[in-house]
């Protein structure tokens, strides 16, 4: 009540419209705490309309504040419960493990997930020096130099033929793709047993007994290594229609006036064209087919370790198949997280350097 009367003490002094002008935002706060939420005085007098006004949008201010923070709690909600499954999965099945095996790399672990003691960085200087893993490093390079090229060429031909095509374009596209969702166990089975089994009823065998060829032994023979034949094809089979897509949807951003404007100038249809127009404008993609294939080559496991079994893996051994072999059969956890960084931190490392070189990322 003192304060209600020395507001209406101020009102007969100042008036009514001086309140309109001089009454600050915290005088206001205070009226309507001191009146339990309600802005206005106990006085035989009511306020103006004026300040009728000025209250209702005082309320209508402190009302619409609350709706947005209702609403910032609502949007933050939807957002973790979208996000936070995802960033669980990565730190549960991607950030932990990474880090256990750094701590498994350091320490020795065998037979056991459990660091049993602190070694410093010598399993990182046993795997470096260690003639296996540098052999599986070499098989790695053999692979990336057949499949990588193989793969870029033969995608980015069936794309521009794909792209050529005026009639039913989606259906070769569904067709071309599909064996980019075939399981690469289940592709290395059906090479190995159906296609390249090395008996005369192999398809591969049938087709040579055509030409009258005798059958080859492609998988259980050193030389001449035919091994590298069946690993190549059924990787370039399996990856291929993807890389298709992609150059597919290079292709389909050029813009046809160019093409057109081409024409115009003289330009023949074909080499000239590809040259330069198709080839320049695809930079971005090819680069990134690159990137993709040469760490694809990196991490090549199931092919390897499915075809070349039964005590012929020595052949051809990748890196990861050896890190496999290393810490899961004979259980040298340690040994085999070391490998596991190394060949990371190379896979990194060619990356960047192979981005920096080529230029990934900027304008065409």
């Amino acid at each position: 009540m003192l304060f209600n009367n020395l507001i209406r003490a101020w009102l007969d002094t100042s008036g009514k419209d001086s309140l309109l002008n001089s009454i600050t935002p915290r005088l206001r706060r205070l009226i309507y705490r001191q009146n339990g939420g309600s802005m206005r005085i106990s006085s035989s007098s009511s306020l103006s309309p004026q300040t009728d006004l000025l209250t209702k949008e005082e309320g209508e201010r402190q009302g619409s504040q609350q709706h947005l923070r209702r609403r910032n709690l609502r949007t933050a909600f939807i957002f973790w419960c979208f996000v936070g499954p995802l960033l669980l999965g990565l730190l549960v099945f991607f950030f932990i493990p990474i880090i256990w095996s750094v701590v498994l790399s350091l320490s020795s672990a065998r037979s056991t997930l459990s660091p049993q003691g602190f070694v410093g960085l010598s399993n990182y200087q046993a795997m470096l020096t260690d003639p296996n893993f540098r052999q599986a490093l070499g098989t790695f390079l053999v692979f990336a130099v057949f499949i990588v090229p193989l793969t870029f060429i033969c995608a980015l031909a069936l794309a521009l033929l794909v792209n050529s095509v005026r009639f039913a374009q989606g259906f070769f596209r569904l067709v071309f793709f599909l064996p980019a969702a075939c399981s690469y166990v289940l592709a290395s089975v059906i090479w190995k047993v159906s296609i390249f089994n090395g008996t005369f009823y192999g398809l591969a065998n049938q087709i040579l007994a055509l030409f009258h060829v005798a059958p080859l032994q492609w998988v259980f023979t050193a030389n001449p290594p035919w091994y590298w034949l069946v690993l190549v094809t059924v990787r370039l089979w399996l990856q291929l229609g993807l890389y298709m897509i992609i150059f597919l949807a290079g292709l389909q951003e050029i813009p046809a006036e160019l093409y057109e404007a081409a024409t115009v100038d003289g330009a023949r249809r074909g080499w000239q064209t590809f040259r330069y127009i198709t080839f320049p404008r695809l930079r971005n993609a090819s680069v990134a087919i690159l990137l993709l294939n040469i760490i694809a080559a990196f991490q090549a496991f199931d092919e390897f370790f499915n075809i070349m079994s039964n005590g012929n893996s020595i052949l051809a051994r990748p890196p990861l198949v050896y890190i496999y072999q290393v810490a899961l059969i004979d259980g040298n956890f340690g040994y085999g997280s070391a490998g596991a960084i190394i060949l990371m931190f190379i896979i990194v490392c060619f990356t960047l350097l192979q981005s920096r070189i080529l230029g990934f990322g900027q304008a065409e």
